[in-house]
Order: C-alpha cells, then structure tokens, then sequence
C-alpha cells in the first residue's frame, strides 16, 4: 500500500486490525482469520488499480501463501476481502461468516469519528475536490459504478456515506462503538455549516 493516498495506508489498517480485535472479544470468530483479513482488506482494492481487483488479490493470496496459512483459511480471508466493500451502499449480499461481520464493521468504524472526518477531507484534497458548494446537493446513486465515480463535494460525502454507516454495522459491539463517532459527525457538520453560514 505504499503508493496509496495516506487514507487506505498501513497506519489504516492497523487501526481497523485494532478495531476488529477488539470487536472480536465479544463476537467471538478465528481472530487469525480476521486480523490478516483485516490487515489486507484495500491490497485488492480497484482504488489502487486502476478497477482491476485480480492482481491485488493474487498479490494478497501470494502474501497468505507466505505466511504459511493453508488454503481453506486463505479462501476465507480472499472472501472475507471481497465481501466488505461499501460500494456506495450496493453490497448488499450480506456477510458469509462473523469473520467477514466483524472486518466490515471494523473498516466501516474507520471511515466516522475523528479519524473519519480527517480521513474523508484528505481524500477529498487527494482528488481536488471542493470542500462545500451548496449548490451540489448530495446525491442518491443509482448504482455501485455510479457511486465510484462521483465528484462530489466532500461534504457531501458524509451524506452519501459517513452518516450511513452507524445503521449498517453488522454486530452489537460495532453498534456500541459507532455511537460517539456517529455523533462527533453530527456534532462537527453543525460547527462546519454555522462557520460556513449557512441555514442548515
């Protein structure tokens, strides 16, 4: 992950291997499972690949094949990778396994919080976008594709996905931790919008 934005780096994934950890004390699951699935989960991410997510995961079965774990385990942590996604709210198979519950919700518990919104306006100036215009409204997508291709502003951002995530989170653990960051959001965009001067 060297050459990714500082968002999905390797400080990242530590912090959802950490999340996931913790979640795990009480939901239970192969912690072996999750931390390596957590410690991979953006090397196969189209992001980072110009939308071709077979090399990275040959790249992360490669990496597991080193690390010695067998194939079975190696399947389920590729699965776990490829079933995490938000893409834009369209993944919506559900989650085979606690493993693939726990890694998800980890990720997601990532994205809000302090730590989210840093995140999210450093991305945003990754790809130049506007901070605010509040003549773009937040956007509805009609699909996946459309949601990874949007240009929005980074405001909007926290509409179309941050201030979503708190309601998808898979196990009552995540719930709880989704809590206090799903309000520091709330709490930040009502400071953003007052210096802003807007109404809303």
């Amino acid at each position: 992950m060297q050459h990714a934005e500082c968002g999905h780096d390797y400080s990242h994934a530590i912090r959802v291997m950490k999340n996931a950890e913790q979640i795990a004390q009480s939901e239970g699951g192969d912690i072996s499972i999750i931390q390596a699935a957590a410690l991979l989960h953006d090397v196969s991410d189209e992001k980072f690949s110009n939308g071709n997510t077979v090399i990275g995961l040959k790249l992360t079965e490669n990496i597991l094949k080193k690390a010695k774990f067998k194939s079975a385990e190696r399947e389920k942590i590729l699965d776990i990778i490829q079933n995490i996604s938000y893409k834009g709210g369209f993944n919506v198979k559900g989650v085979p396994s606690i493993e693939c519950a726990i890694v998800q919700d980890a990720d997601r518990l990532d994205a809000i919080g302090a730590i989210g919104i840093a995140r999210a306006f450093h991305y945003g100036g990754y790809k130049n976008r506007e901070l605010y215009n509040p003549e773009i409204e937040p956007k509805e997508f009609e699909n996946a594709e459309e949601y990874r291709q949007s240009n929005g502003t980074t405001i909007n951002h926290f509409y179309e996905k941050l201030l979503k995530l708190k309601y998808l989170m898979n196990t009552p653990t995540a719930k709880e931790m989704a809590e206090p960051r799903h309000t520091f959001l709330e709490q930040f965009l009502k400071e953003f919008m007052n210096e802003w001067g807007t109404d809303e």
